[in-house]
């Protein structure tokens, strides 16, 4: 196996008719919408909660922690990064307090479900409580009750592993996390 170096993975940009929503009120609090990173035609589809600072700051290079987790368990179970894309919840990093459960909402339904229909990825594997009680749309189911399994939501395939930062902060989580990834792999080698 090849040696992990994280790297940035290229973003894909906002669709000229969304840059400008102001919808969910996000866009007061400064930050620029990111549409999501990697291939957009990948067959897995990564739902994380907003993007983090690196990603709100245009251009730089840094690979953050959570990114840098996130690739080194993609590299350990084998999976070659063009067959993963990396989206959000919100798409706009919160700076400031919010309305959470009305603004993930307004966000649910006017970009990440057109987004997935758009993109139509095989499987979605949703990182950390946040992303997984938004995308489910159930705040009463969690991560650990939902990973190594496959759920049907909104007519695809999905699963949950913890958030990478969840992983870091937890290193005894990172063998999890690996098993989540090769679940993933597993159903995904067995397609293609």
């Amino acid at each position: 196996m090849t040696s992990f170096c994280p790297e940035s993975w290229p973003e894909d940009p906002t669709p000229a008719s969304e840059i400008h929503c102001e919808e969910c009120g996000l866009y007061k609090q400064g930050t620029r919408m990111v549409w999501g990173e990697g291939n957009p035609k990948a067959p897995i589809l990564v739902i994380l909660d907003n993007p983090g600072a690196r990603e709100d700051r245009e251009g730089n290079s840094m690979v953050c922690g959570t990114r840098q987790t996130l690739q080194q368990a993609v590299h350990e179970v084998g999976l070659n990064k063009e067959l993963i894309y990396v989206t959000y919840i919100l798409k706009r990093r919160p700076v400031r307090a919010y309305d959470k459960e009305s603004t993930r909402q307004i966000c649910m339904h006017r970009h990440l479900d057109e987004q997935i229909q758009v993109q139509q990825p095989s499987v979605i594997l949703c990182l950390g409580n946040v992303a997984v009680q938004s995308f489910f749309q159930n705040s009463e189911v969690d991560v650990k009750g939902l990973r190594e399994s496959w759920h049907d939501v909104k007519g695809y395939p999905t699963t949950a592993a913890y958030h990478p930062l969840a992983v870091r902060r937890r290193p005894n989580l990172y063998r999890l996390f690996i098993q989540d990834l090769a679940f993933v792999a597993s159903r995904i080698q067995q397609s293609i």
